[in-house]
């Protein structure tokens, strides 16, 4: 079985989200899913430390096998957010590389294309999809669980694609 931890990095929140990919199976199954919140009072230095401590155990509790982070980009607009993202991204890809998981960066516009069918889908939409793919009582909340959520679905959902192509390659000559 595999399973796939999706993180949309932040210095507030950073969302997460785990589905699990039984062998022979297509259909990702949604293992847990949160938010590591920060105290945005912290200096930066303590949000980063909190950051990759919970992070850390969150790995060794749900044992993923494949890490997917949102790639960063920039809008010119808003460059310090940009920013901040990185700070949160590098721990993220610190802690995945401390614990020996490999990393995916998937771009925003490509997961919600996968969960909802439009690169540009608002954070309602995102919300709503997770929420129909997974048969949930309401939609996940706050969004960065849902973008999370999506994250591991999209890259889930690329594993089995692999998986497919590999058990139905033809045979060498």
């Amino acid at each position: 079985m595999q399973r796939v931890l999706g993180i949309d990095p932040g210095l507030r929140l950073t969302g997460y989200g785990v589905v699990a990919l039984p062998d022979g199976y297509f259909d990702p199954q949604l293992v847990e899913a949160g938010v590591i919140r920060l105290d945005a009072k912290q200096s930066l230095e303590a949000r980063i430390e909190h950051l990759h401590q919970d992070l850390e155990s969150l790995i060794i509790e749900l044992k993923p096998t494949h890490m997917a982070v949102e790639k960063l980009y920039a809008h010119y607009n808003h460059p310090r957010t940009a920013i901040m993202m990185a700070h949160a991204r590098g721990v993220i890809l610190l802690v995945a590389q401390q614990q020996g998981l490999e990393v995916e960066h998937l771009p925003s516009t490509e997961v919600k294309r996968a969960v909802t069918g439009y690169g540009h889908a608002s954070k309602q939409q995102m919300q709503g999809a997770v929420q129909m793919q997974f048969r949930l009582p309401e939609p996940p909340s706050p969004p960065d669980v849902a973008d999370a959520i999506g994250i591991a679905l999209t890259l889930a959902q690329r594993l089995s694609t692999r998986q497919a192509m590999t058990i139905n390659q033809p045979l060498g000559r």
